[in-house]
């Protein structure tokens, strides 16, 4: 007999989603758009998951969806209410195409959908199933502004509307190639949202070791909470060495696959902070586990982006520092997120809390839904 929680179905959808404003980097590179590929996954039951997985611009979706789709065959027919095992199924499928990149994030939104497919058919929320630690609301900082090509005035004004929205901790980014730009941005934010509101500063992987320290150094009088990606992913070493010549802490992760990338971060001592991309890290239940090793080396984490998938999971974390909130998927979900004195609402419905409206889906659709039976 067939188990009520057996996954009949799994659908995927290619929607292209344009930003309310460009984001620019340290790559000075405008993105306009992130193209995201949706995953529902089906029961006999009648319960929905769903995941999702975004690229920055939706031209580059195409091979996440076909190893979504290849993998989502597998799935068929096994019971939602082992999300784990069938984690691991997957896991030993894409041995031939190793053990990060695409393969890893196709596991990843099939994982997110299932976990929340299984939290539905019961009616329990996520972090419900998973043990709240922190009750309602979650510490939470603004990502979604504070842009290299902005002027210092510009930043100045944006950083004092985050402020006055109710946010206490805030996200720059840096890497500008003019010399003492990134400090005279860092110096306006910081006199126009005082000494209290936690400023962070992401370098997106554009300095090498000296610069990063120099940089580090000079922004010192701004107090930042943490200095993010100073050096590309790859380069653990010179990180370390960059986290030990700074009194900054250094946060990193959202590059790193799996708890074996963030046992080699570990190893190598390179990270102050631990950032979780939900798609990287391997699905929520990935990330539950890399949450687990960082807090037995009394490491705090945070999400990366991916707001809406991560909060309920981070909700059970103790080590969380700040769940990181961007407003890019908002018109996606229909339901923004709700601040209140600079935290962030833990959704109270079932699964992870959120589901795709579908007037979005329909409006911003590109192609063909697919279907895995």
């Amino acid at each position: 007999m067939r188990s009520p929680d057996c996954i009949t179905r799994i659908d995927t959808t290619v929607v292209d989603l344009p930003l309310a404003r460009p984001a620019v980097n340290s790559a000075r590179v405008p993105i306009r758009n992130v193209g995201c590929v949706l995953v529902q996954v089906h029961t006999a039951r009648g319960a929905t998951g769903e995941g999702m997985l975004y690229t920055m611009r939706a031209r580059h979706i195409a091979p996440l969806r076909s190893m979504i789709d290849s993998l989502a065959e597998l799935l068929i027919g096994q019971d939602a209410s082992r999300p784990e095992r069938m984690w691991e199924s997957l896991w030993k499928e894409i041995y031939f195409f190793g053990f990060t990149g695409v393969s890893v994030m196709a596991i990843s939104a099939l994982d997110t959908a299932v976990w929340d497919v299984h939290a539905r058919s019961i009616d329990q929320p996520l972090a419900t199933l998973w043990g709240r630690h922190h009750a309602e609301h979650v510490p939470a900082y603004a990502s979604h502004g504070l842009w290299t090509d902005q002027s210092p005035d510009a930043l100045a004004r944006e950083a004092e509307s985050y402020v006055r929205a109710g946010w206490r901790a805030m996200k720059m980014r840096i890497g500008r190639p003019e010399r003492g730009a990134d400090a005279a941005a860092a110096r306006a934010i910081r006199e126009a949202i005082g000494g209290d509101i936690v400023l962070m500063a992401d370098c997106s992987r554009a300095l090498d070791v000296p610069r990063a320290i120099a940089l580090a150094r000079e922004l010192e009088p701004w107090r930042l909470g943490w200095f993010e990606e100073p050096l590309p992913a790859h380069d653990l070493q010179g990180i370390a060495r960059v986290r030990a010549a700074i009194s900054t802490p250094v946060a990193i992760g959202e590059n790193d696959y799996t708890r074996y990338g963030f046992r080699r971060i570990a190893e190598a001592g390179a990270a102050d902070v631990w950032m979780l991309d939900l798609a990287r890290v391997g699905g929520l239940s990935e990330m539950r586990k890399v949450a687990a090793m960082a807090r037995a080396l009394d490491i705090p984490v945070s999400n990366h982006i991916f707001t809406e998938h991560s909060i309920a999971a981070c909700s059970t974390f103790s080590n969380l520092n700040f769940v990181e909130y961007i407003d890019w998927f908002e018109e996606l979900f229909g339901e923004p997120l709700r601040l209140v004195d600079g935290m962030l609402e833990v959704p109270s419905g079932p699964g992870h809390g959120f589901r795709f409206d579908p007037r979005t889906i329909e409006k911003r659709r590109v192609g063909a839904p697919e279907t895995a039976r």
